[in-house]
């Protein structure tokens, strides 16, 4: 009798890992997170459908202006960051990039009568800086919320959320683009951007109500800031200049794909709605496959292998695809290569990568980690499409870009096993 009174009176926390006290913000975190995340992804194909409309030759400009805005913008987010809380920052944020979008649907309507290479360049920088304030944000802002032994148990369901609006916006990209045309997909996306608000404000209320313990380590931890002291710790530290190096290799990839992706998009989908239905199509395929390799392989690996053979498989993988493609050399074979190498990439590189930032001092991560994600990952994108633009003056074609991309992914391969020599990793099962 005993027994039975014990399953029937069982705490549901055991089951779930949530206490009664927190349903109410996870699900608020778990919305809003979806919402962030499938907005950006309603709106990336807009992106990259205005830069193949005027075809890959426009991508180094795009790129250089990206590298320069975010240069100028970095250390600005980490002074804001640092001297405003972030629960009045943030909405304060999303309304003035709501606004921001209502403001280029006439532009967009007006698609056919501008030059679509302004257009694209305007559009292509702001998506990078929304990508820093908006998206880059939301895990700051629930830090904030949560405790530190809530984390624990929460953010993975939380970051279910994120994957869940990664494949929704896609999704409802190609079901409206045909029907609703490309400027009102903006209308969207502010729409889910202002229930996201309306998430921020009924967190922080709960938040309000169920104060976080003081952590002092957490709320002294440096979010953003410090931008060229990152510089400084990657260029002093062998362990983060191969983690740089990893993200220079991996970088090399994903421009030479987005590349091809982007002539493909110019000379097969002569129509803006066509062109977005077809880069939300590469989407919507590369966060389901990011999601199943997130789910069934990433965890496995990680937990009993640890990050290096989840990096160096990763990049094997690369290698053998981008071969395959240079056999090839069809379209459709450039479309497949870039969702098994992004996906592999979000799904298993990413969060190994991550992992590998827990090896080092807290302030270390947050400086080194935002100056790799930032100065390092766009100066990549201006080196490797200035070096495209000047290789295919010289005739380089589909398969010499991707044989060059392949020997990037196994040096990139070869520098991830090395990683297991540096005192960081020393301990570690790889």
């Amino acid at each position: 009798m005993a027994a039975q009174n014990d399953i029937a009176v069982a705490d549901p926390a055991s089951f779930t890992g949530v206490k009664r006290g927190e349903w109410l913000a996870l699900v608020l975190a778990f919305i809003y997170f979806f919402l962030v995340l499938a907005a950006y992804y309603v709106l990336r194909p807009v992106r990259e459908q205005l830069a193949a409309a005027s075809g890959s030759q426009v991508l180094f400009q795009f790129y250089l202006t990206t590298f320069i805005v975010t240069l100028v913008l970095t250390p600005v987010y980490g002074w804001l960051i640092a001297r405003f809380p972030r629960k009045r920052f943030v909405p304060v944020v999303y309304l003035f990039f709501i606004v921001n979008l209502i403001a280029f649907i006439p532009a967009f309507e007006a698609q056919g009568q501008l030059n679509p290479r302004v257009l694209g360049q305007v559009f292509f920088v702001w998506m990078s800086v929304f990508n820093l304030f908006v998206v880059a944000v939301f895990w700051s802002f629930i830090a904030d919320i949560f405790s530190v032994e809530q984390s624990h148990r929460l953010f993975g369901i939380i970051a279910f959320g994120g994957a869940l609006g990664a494949i929704a916006g896609p999704l409802l990209t190609k079901w409206l683009v045909h029907r609703i045309g490309i400027g009102p997909l903006l209308g969207v996306a502010a729409c889910m951007l202002l229930a996201a608000v309306a998430c921020i404000f009924a967190l922080v209320a709960w938040s309000r109500r169920h104060p976080v313990a003081q952590d002092t380590e957490r709320n002294e931890a440096v979010i953003g800031g410090g931008f060229w002291a990152g510089a400084k710790l990657v260029f002093a530290s062998p362990f983060l200049r191969r983690v740089a190096i990893l993200m220079l290799l991996g970088d090399c990839v994903g421009t030479v794909l987005y590349n091809l992706q982007t002539d493909i998009g110019h000379q097969y989908y002569p129509d803006g709605a066509a062109r977005t239905d077809f880069y939300a199509s590469i989407d919507l395929s590369v966060n389901v496959l990011m999601a199943v390799l997130q789910i069934v392989v990433t965890r496995v690996v990680l937990t009993r292998f640890g990050p290096v053979p989840a990096l160096a498989g990763a990049e094997i993988v690369k290698a053998l695809t981008l071969i395959t493609l240079a056999f090839l050399g069809q379209p459709a074979a450039v479309a497949a290569a870039m969702i098994v190498t992004r996906g592999g990439a979000y799904g298993v590189e990413k969060p190994a990568t991550d992992s590998l930032y827990t090896r080092v001092d807290r302030e270390t991560r947050y400086k080194a980690k935002g100056f790799v994600d930032t100065a390092v990952w766009r100066f990549g994108d201006v080196a490797v499409v200035g070096i495209i633009t000047i290789l295919r003056d010289f005739g380089m074609t589909t398969a010499g870009f991707a044989s060059l991309s392949a020997i990037a992914a196994i040096c990139a391969a070869y520098i991830a096993w090395r990683l297991k020599s540096t005192p960081e990793l020393a301990h570690d099962k790889a």
